[in-house]
């Protein structure tokens, strides 16, 4: 993102022992919880991104099974839009033991530093087209074509889900991947834009309601099995674990590529925000990469730790990259090394300068 200013975004394997050690290719996992008299008989607490509510509970439930006295109860567990959970810790008092974002840019610039010391950035996985399969339309698609049929899609059959970007970074991820496509495809950012939304660049973007819906990425499953939607743009974890028919993204479209080139075209990307004083703020593309912390108030947080722990082993990396759902990041990308839990200290690196680049 191009500003610190806080943002209120608005759019119109193995199994480890039971004395909590397990390994996996010569790396040993030891949860740092069993021994802290602070985790003994608590209960870890979630607040995370929508996409990884399959996935953190069962990183949960293995904390869990390795550390006595310790529980991870689904009512603990709270899973929705980044910008919600950013929202809820820092205006709404929530307190957690682990917060996980979609965006690794909102730790640094909407909880640090008074709300978090410092972020781990555990995993990458690029947005991709989910469509129903049923529809002739798809035929042949591809990471060249997907736009045109989209298109011809809307049109004819039912509409676009797309986001709300106030709570979801994908709700703004999606507009990039559409202005990309039609920028490197068709040489016009608005090509395939223009058919979903309107304004964007000097004032918020507004989906088009003849060919959009607005919905939540909670119900995407749902709304794509029962033809509420015929597509919609979203992360490749979320499809993969929803079993939906996607088609891949040129890896620059599909804001995976950290190159060179795509860092280029990502720079000359955006769409207009409005902050919470009210103001319009730019919000640029960038690599999709989903980042966690344990926040400065956490209730417990060398339980909150342990789960960052377990979450980086090769345990943890088993689940989340199961059927290609994320490409782990080991060691984890902090963007202050020096703050993480002793813990952590084995498990993580300093950001890549590319990484930090783009966190001014």
């Amino acid at each position: 993102m191009a500003t610190k200013e806080v943002l209120a975004v608005v759019v119109i394997l193995v199994a480890a022992g039971a004395a909590g050690a397990g390994f996996f290719g010569g790396y040993e996992y030891k949860s740092s919880a069993s021994s802290s008299a602070a985790a003994v008989n608590s209960t870890l607490s979630i607040y995370a991104a929508a996409t990884l509510d399959t996935l953190f509970p069962q990183i949960a439930n293995d904390l869990v099974n390795e550390t006595p006295g310790v529980t991870a109860p689904a009512a603990a567990q709270t899973y929705e839009g980044s910008l919600d959970v950013t929202t809820a810790i820092t205006s709404l008092a929530a307190k957690t033991d682990v917060a996980a974002v979609a965006d690794y840019r909102l730790v640094p610039q909407l909880l640090e530093p008074t709300y978090a010391g410092y972020e781990v950035v555990f995993g990458s996985t690029p947005e991709v087209l989910v469509y129903n399969s049923s529809l002739p339309v798809f035929d042949g698609i591809n990471a060249s074509n997907w736009a045109e049929k989209l298109v011809t899609d809307v049109a004819t059959n039912a509409p676009l889900a797309v986001w709300n970007a106030s709570t979801d970074p994908n709700g703004y991820n999606e507009i990039f991947s559409l202005q990309l496509q039609g920028l490197l495809y068709n040489g016009s950012m608005s090509k395939f834009y223009d058919t979903f939304y309107t304004g964007g660049s000097s004032s918020p973007a507004v989906p088009n309601s003849a060919t959009t819906k607005i919905e939540h990425e909670s119900q995407a499953a749902s709304l794509i099995k029962t033809g509420v939607v015929s597509a919609l743009i979203t992360y490749r974890s979320y499809a993969v674990v929803n079993h939906l028919s996607f088609v891949s993204f040129n890896s620059t479209v599909g804001l995976q590529s950290n190159s060179t080139y795509s860092l280029a075209q990502y720079a000359g990307i955006s769409t207009s925000i409005v902050s919470s004083s009210g103001s319009f703020v730019s919000v640029y593309a960038a690599p999709v990469l989903f980042a966690v912390t344990v926040p400065s108030n956490a209730p417990n947080p060398a339980l909150g730790a342990a789960f960052v722990h377990l979450l980086l082993s090769p345990q943890g990396d088993a689940i989340i990259s199961t059927g290609g759902a994320f490409t782990p990041i080991f060691p984890g990308w902090s963007d202050n090394p020096k703050a993480v839990p002793s813990v952590l200290a084995p498990d993580v690196t300093a950001l890549p300068s590319w990484a930090s680049a783009l966190l001014t």
